[in-house]
């Protein structure tokens, strides 16, 4: 990048590109175009009057990436109890997305779960095949098979900011035990 474009006499179709003369360096080299890329002078951490503060950088999820020297997770104490993807300290509630307060936070569920009651196929089978004996086999349709599917949604919202998870329903008590976790969370929110 020291030496001017040595296609730019002679043909026409070399004739592209910026004039520069013998001697000078080229954009950017060796020194960085000012204005581009990331800031050529560190920024205070702290966020000073003047001086705003550094780039924060994230994970493919959204989670935020610990500075040097700072922890990870408010140092709040030991989990109270733990809702999913959401953590509740003695004072915040720890989220993929960020810390919140832990003092007027408003706590909701949702149940999208659902219990269906089937006969299994094998209980069919064997109805048929005892029929014969003596209507017997009809007793095998009284087999029921109880599946539960869904989710059940709990979002939290607090100093502005809202978080939702979603937590498998195993069956039909887990609402109950979900909305224990969240009623505790409740208690303490106040």
């Amino acid at each position: 990048m020291t030496e001017p474009n040595p296609y730019r006499e002679g043909e026409p179709e070399y004739n592209w590109g910026p004039d520069q003369a013998s001697g000078t360096s080229g954009y950017g080299y060796p020194n960085a175009a000012p204005g581009y890329g990331y800031p050529q002078h560190p920024t205070l951490a702290d966020g000073a009057a003047g001086h705003t503060p550094p780039y924060a950088m994230t994970q493919p999820a959204g989670v935020p990436v610990p500075h040097p020297g700072m922890s990870p997770v408010p140092t709040g104490g030991q989990p109270l109890v733990s809702i999913g993807d959401i953590t509740v300290l003695p004072d915040s509630i720890v989220t993929p997305a960020g810390t919140l307060p832990l003092k007027g936070a408003v706590w909701n569920a949702t149940d999208m779960s659902r219990t269906e009651e089937t006969i299994p196929a094998y209980a069919i089978v064997l109805a048929v095949v005892f029929f014969l004996a003596c209507l017997l086999g009809l007793l095998f349709l009284l087999i029921k098979e109880r599946k539960t599917t869904g989710f059940i949604q709990v979002t939290v919202t607090s100093g502005g900011r809202h978080h939702s998870t979603m937590l498998p329903a195993r069956g039909p008590e887990t609402f109950q035990q979900v909305m224990g976790q969240i009623n505790y969370a409740r208690s303490i929110s106040l």
